[in-house]
């Protein structure tokens, strides 16, 4: 069973840049779409990216859509999550997730993701 740890969270200032990693253990990550979740204080989780297993494929949540940039890194089997300029509002725990589909669609929905990491903290403050 696919079990993930994100990495790279922390404390950084407006403008600042950040990137996050998520790390795939008891299975293959090339083998799931993978989509990074956040949850902002006092709100619900909410997806603002994924990438397909095969032909790397990615969607955007609005909110991030050009801010963001998810990656796949077969050779270290990882996706990341660059974030080159950070705002106030990309406060909270950003979760990585997995969906084992055979489809090279992923979506931007936390019912189709099956595994979970336990979270890393963003906090953009000055």
């Amino acid at each position: 069973q696919l079990q993930l740890k994100e990495s790279g969270g922390g404390l950084v200032q407006p403008g600042g840049s950040l990137r996050l990693s998520c790390e795939g253990s008891g299975d293959t990550l090339d083998s799931y779409n993978v989509a990074w979740f956040r949850q902002a204080p006092g709100k619900e989780r909410e997806a603002v990216s994924c990438i397909t297993r095969r032909d790397g494929a990615t969607k955007y949540a609005d909110s991030v859509q050009g801010r963001f940039i998810i990656s796949k890194d077969n050779t270290r089997g990882t996706v990341e999550l660059r974030i080159p300029t950070l705002k106030p509002e990309d406060t909270g725990v950003y979760y990585c997730a997995g969906d084992p589909t055979f489809l090279d669609i992923c979506y931007m929905v936390a019912p189709y993701y099956h595994s979970w990491g336990q979270g890393a903290q963003v906090t953009v403050s000055s």
